[in-house]
């Protein structure tokens, strides 16, 4: 069975250790970190088969761990990812937006290369990637309108220096237009789906982003809409928020789960 190890033990992080302890994961779960040492034990507290919590990230790796999943921040994929990759094991990130600096998607994909070792993207909290990926050299145009709660939105970067308050809004209110690439760095939690449409379509300063803050929504709503030579595709997803975070949709960690299941398995493989 694969050994797995833990870099985040918040919701998503949580989520997927039960889905491993549970079985539904087959592989097992060895070592975890997070940077709350509360956080750690209180997952490890919920699991029948008890991982080993590590004293830093990088130990996670330095384990004899077949894959390290990231469910913490974009700040660990740049402080941890490089060295995951060195150590020669598989990573799993969930933090997309963190590959949208060139320099780190560049210094990792290098250290793939050099290591022989994967970086895994789950589709998070969207659909239609595999499409958009066999279409990308015909592309013109891709756009993605977010649409969420206020609630999902409240301590975003974006809300450093914007005027807008969120307390305040009653109507749908577009608070948000410009690149993937800005948005991403101004919502890092929130919309880590315009990183993946980016990397597998026209690149981050190409793809279009709108987010929307709707006070009478109880759904993380994505529409995506590409356009180019083989015609256009559209896309809508509604999602249900979940329910410990509500800034993450419940299909990223169900997305999150069946990618490392995939990992772990072997047989019929659906899907590019």
């Amino acid at each position: 069975m694969k050994r797995i190890g833990l870099l985040g033990c918040g919701a998503i992080g949580t989520q997927i250790a039960l889905a491993i302890d549970s079985g539904k994961i087959p592989g097992i779960l060895t070592h975890v970190y997070d940077a709350s040492k509360d956080a750690s034990s209180a997952l490890v507290s919920k699991l029948k088969n008890k991982p080993v919590i590590v004293e830093n990230p990088h130990l996670l790796s330095s384990h004899p761990v077949d894959i390290v999943v990231e469910a913490a921040s974009q700040e660990a994929v740049r402080n941890v990812a490089h060295s995951v990759l060195q150590n020669k094991r598989d990573l799993m990130i969930m933090s997309v937006g963190a590959l949208l600096d060139e320099s780190i998607y560049d210094i990792l994909s290098e250290a793939c290369e050099h290591f022989h070792k994967t970086i895994y993207l789950p589709s998070g909290a969207i659909g239609g990637l595999d499409a958009i990926k066999s279409v990308s050299d015909l592309l013109e145009s891709v756009t993605l309108t977010t649409t969420k709660h206020p609630k999902s939105l409240k301590g975003a970067k974006f809300f450093e220096t914007s005027k807008i308050d969120l307390e305040k809004i009653t109507t749908p209110t577009i608070i948000f237009e410009g690149t993937a690439k800005e948005a991403v760095t101004l919502f890092p939690a929130n919309i880590n789906v315009a990183a993946l449409l980016s990397l597998v379509g026209m690149g981050s300063e190409k793809t279009m982003v709108k987010i929307v803050a709707d006070p009478n929504t109880d759904k993380n709503t994505h529409t995506i809409v590409a356009q180019g030579k083989f015609g256009k595709m559209s896309f809508n997803i509604e999602n249900i928020p979940d329910e410990t975070n509500p800034k993450t949709s419940k299909l990223a960690i169900l997305s999150a789960i069946e990618t490392l299941r995939k990992y772990c398995s072997s047989g019929i493989s659906i899907g590019t």
